[in-house]
């Protein structure tokens, strides 16, 4: 009996030690997977919000309150204000300040507050402000009788920090008046959490990549594949051992079946990370963007990270157009059913624009007097379909790849396009004579400015120019976006709406430019250095065309970079980034396969879900909750990447299970 129990502990024995060498031998053959490959989504999403949040969370300073210095008018700060104490050391003599931000252009100064004189010549007068600290400001202080100036500084406050500005004379009996500012108590320093979020994730995508590094070293594989062969041998021994004699545990029925995506010679993978890349940034803008400025979308002229999302993700679904209408057309699909589905798929992106995600639900049930008419599925939707009839209608079959690159023609991938070119370019015309020629009442024709106080007050209902007319016009005021950019520092009075009917053209001119990127990756599929080369060469052209334009200066220029108008300086600013981005993207996540494009390329596979659902749910959690104090920067951050690593979580489950939403 004893002989027996000890020869079939033997033989479990035997079998154990198979199934472990078997179980470590299938884990190996996989080496991409197991060194980061599709599983490392996960893992790096939790591991840079863990993180970034930790960090934030422990090393950022939080709101601190402000001094309660005058109790006569106590100032609460809120977010991105100091406090600032104006003494009036002038006997006799009563003074306005006035304030403009440094990036409001040709500004008029407003109103900041009056301070009279006190009476008693050894107590100066004292008028407690708030100040913006977004913003350089500068500060006019003016006699109140006749209104001239006493003196004027520039300076730019911080975050909860408190200043005193003491006007005096110059020196005892002198006529002259000084205008001094000190700093009563040091502001906080409200980029600290931006930056602590960057560098721990910055650290962390170190360490992940030299831990795949090391794994896929020989000697350091073997030295874990023998770790993992003797855990998972006694593992296997003790669950014999301890259970009787039952159906074989590890048998191939129970394990679950690994499902891919099935590989299209289409679709590349730094197309899906590039979408990815410019979705997730539009969702942590959307949600707050942690309500710092350089988040949120430029005044007027100018970019912030905000303005560049929106393009670049125009830019690559127009890649993403000819690479898929491309596929569809060599499997036999005609171009009548295809011209259907077109049709089907921009009316249904608009539907969700106006009905779905509608700004106007903030004001109350949806109202078809006051309904938002343009948006960003609506501009989309437009693009899509213009670009996509265009493809189709003059649509050729792809050359064969040339074995040397002396045998194809240099420019090929443009000039097979010349019609396309050729309605892109009356297009953009349209767009230039209706801007710079139409005449716009009450307004100078070619008038690019934001109306309000800008441009010293002198046209103040004539936001946009011709873009914010013909909106006006054809849409009626009340279907516009109510609360613009511009109302920030213009103090704009009319309605005006960036995702306007004349910026379309611009929008399509950038999705058309993301066609030639992806005529460039088919024409010249499988030679890496003539893909390289051409998008160096639109990186320069473009860059060449955008600085000509803006003499490069963010107001002087010819036509200024601005998303408002989308811009055709805008356009090609951005296209040049995008190109410069894919140039790198490319060799690195679909040539040398170096990276897969984790965590981004799972949102790029869902783009449309992931949009729709982030507005959807924006106000539940665990997108939003209740802030311990909402004047906080750090606790906006924290809360805003919270969500958007919840939803790139969301795209990550929904691709292994293999959900996708296709319009």
């Amino acid at each position: 009996m004893e002989r027996a129990l000890t020869g079939r502990s033997s033989s479990r024995r035997r079998r154990a030690k198979e199934r472990g060498s078997a179980a470590v031998t299938e884990e190996r053959s996989s080496p991409r997977e197991a060194t980061g490959g599709m599983g490392a989504g996960p893992a790096l999403v939790a591991l840079l919000l863990a993180g970034s949040v930790l960090s934030a969370t422990l090393l950022a300073p939080g709101r601190r309150a402000e001094p309660d210095v005058d109790e006569k008018r106590p100032v609460e700060l809120k977010m991105d204000q100091a406090l600032l104490l104006i003494h009036n050391e002038l006997s006799g003599t009563s003074l306005t300040v006035y304030w403009k931000s440094e990036s409001c252009y040709q500004c008029t100064f407003q109103p900041l507050a009056n301070v009279s004189h006190s009476g008693k010549p050894a107590k100066p007068s004292v008028a407690a402000v708030s100040v913006s600290t977004q913003h350089g400001s500068i500060l006019q202080v003016n006699y109140t009788q006749g209104e001239t100036a006493a003196c004027r500084l520039e300076y730019k406050f911080g975050e909860f920090g408190n200043y005193s500005l003491l006007v005096q004379h110059a020196s005892p009996g002198a006529s002259e008046v000084a205008c001094d500012l000190v700093v009563n108590e040091n502001p906080v320093d409200s980029n600290l959490p931006v930056s602590i979020a960057f560098l721990v994730g910055l650290a962390l995508i170190i360490a992940i990549s030299f831990l795949r590094f090391l794994l896929s070293l020989e000697d350091f594989n073997n030295c874990i594949s023998k770790a993992i062969t003797s855990r998972e041998t006694d593992r296997l021994i003790n669950s014999e051992l301890g259970s009787p004699s039952r159906a074989d545990p590890l048998s191939d029925d129970c394990q679950p079946e690994t499902r891919r995506m099935p590989a299209s010679p289409y679709r590349l993978r730094c197309v899906d990370t590039f979408r990815g890349l410019a979705l997730i940034l539009m969702v942590f803008v959307n949600y707050g963007g942690g309500k710092y400025w350089y988040f949120k979308h430029s005044s007027w002229n100018g970019l912030t990270v905000a303005d560049l999302v929106f393009p670049w993700f125009v830019f690559i679904m127009g890649s993403s157009i000819f690479l898929s209408m491309t596929s569809v057309l060599q499997r036999g699909c005609s171009k009548f059913r295809l011209l259907g589905k077109i049709a089907w798929r921009s009316f249904l992106l608009i539907c969700i624009g106006i009905i779905v995600v509608n700004p106007n639900y903030c004001l109350g049930p949806l109202s078809w007097d006051t309904v938002r008419i343009p948006g960003v599925l609506q501009r989309l939707g437009v693009t899509y379909f213009v670009v996509a009839v265009l493809e189709l209608i003059f649509s050729k079959p792809i050359p064969d790849s040339c074995t040397l690159e002396r045998s194809c023609l240099s420019l090929q991938d443009i000039t097979s396009s010349w019609p396309q070119w050729l309605v892109i370019l009356i297009l953009e015309s349209i767009w230039l004579a209706l801007t710079f020629f139409l005449p716009v009442p009450g307004c100078p024709t070619g008038y690019l400015g934001p109306g309000g106080i800008g441009d010293l007050g002198k046209y103040p209902r004539c936001t946009g120019g011709a873009a914010g007319y013909i909106d006006r016009l054809l849409l009626g005021d009340n279907h516009l976006y109510q609360h613009p950019s511009s109302t920030v520092l213009y103090h704009t009075e009319v309605a005006y709406d960036p995702e306007g009917i004349l910026g379309t053209i611009n929008s399509i001119v950038m999705a058309f430019l993301g066609v030639q990127a992806g005529k460039i990756l088919l024409y010249y599929k499988d030679q890496t250095k003539a893909i390289l080369m051409r998008f160096a060469a639109w990186c320069c052209v473009l860059g060449l065309i955008s600085i000509a334009l803006t003499k490069l200066s963010a107001n002087e220029g010819f036509i200024p970079i601005n998303k408002n108008l989308w811009s055709i300086s805008y356009v090609t600013t951005l296209s040049c980034f995008a190109f410069f981005i894919l140039l790198v993207l490319y060799p690195v996540v679909d040539v040398k396969r170096l990276w897969t494009g984790a965590p981004f390329f799972y949102p790029g596979m869902n783009s449309i879900l992931v949009y729709v659902g982030h507005k959807v749910f924006e106000n539940y959690f665990p997108f939003r909750w209740k802030l311990e104090d909402d004047q906080s920067h750090k606790e906006h951050l924290i809360q805003n990447m919270a969500a958007t690593a919840v939803w790139v979580l969301i795209a990550y489950v929904l691709y292994k299970k293999k959900i996708f939403w296709k319009i």
